[in-house]
């Protein structure tokens, strides 16, 4: 071996030590909380709950209910039931038989809604109140191409409008282009009983008072 051989592998070795001691006193490369940070940096931290926001309901069903048709005619106590039997509303048989009323109460016998017959330009009309006052009125539209069509004011509200065929029960209620329920005979294989599904977010006794109304209307001119 050559004395510049030599010497060039002390100069290594001596930098080798000098490597190791300054590994031990400063110790290893700290690594970074929650592990290795990739390529791309130390991923975003999650973002902070927004105060008061609340998830949206992805539970939330349309509820069908169980109809007859002609309460009017009935004159008896008649029980709206869910699809799965459950009492939901009530309707008042001695208002049927004594005023010709169709008395919408809940299932303890609190009163929500009452459908009346009234006379309004010359085409029958049925309005809606509650607490003694009219909060809708539902009437067959003049021009009806086609297809049956009743349309309902709501006193403070957009308009409901009801298209189909609604002598078969078969139609939908829409709010400004949006599903309110659907009227359909196929949800319930019972003579004289028709179904209404109705949409999450309604208020189902005032829609089903809509839905006795209709039927009111369409019997005269069968």
């Amino acid at each position: 071996m050559s004395p510049r051989g030599g010497r060039r592998r002390r100069r290594q070795r001596r930098e080798a030590r000098r490597r190791r001691r300054a590994g031990g006193r400063d110790g290893p490369a700290a690594t970074p909380p929650g592990g290795a940070v990739g390529p791309g940096g130390p991923p975003p931290a999650p973002a902070p709950p927004v105060e008061g926001a609340r998830p949206a309901d992805q539970t939330a069903v349309p509820t069908r209910y169980r109809m007859r048709e002609r309460l009017l005619a009935i004159g008896d106590d008649f029980v709206i039931e869910t699809e799965t039997g459950q009492p939901a509303f009530r309707v008042d048989g001695k208002a049927l038989r004594v005023r010709d009323t169709i008395q919408i109460r809940d299932a303890s016998g609190i009163p929500l809604y009452r459908v009346q017959e009234r006379v309004a330009r010359l085409r029958q009309t049925m309005v809606i109140e509650r607490d003694g006052q009219r909060v809708a009125a539902i009437h067959k539209a003049l021009v009806t191409p086609l297809r049956d069509r009743f349309d309902v004011q709501v006193d403070g509200g957009p308009p409901l409008s009801v298209q189909g065929n609604v002598f078969d029960h078969e139609y939908a209620i829409t709010r400004e282009g949006r599903r309110v329920a659907t009227v359909s005979k196929r949800y319930f294989r019972l003579r004289d009983t028709y179904g209404v599904e109705v949409a999450p977010g309604e208020d189902d006794a005032f829609v089903l008072a809509v839905v006795a109304a209709i039927d009111e209307l369409r019997e005269p001119e069968r």
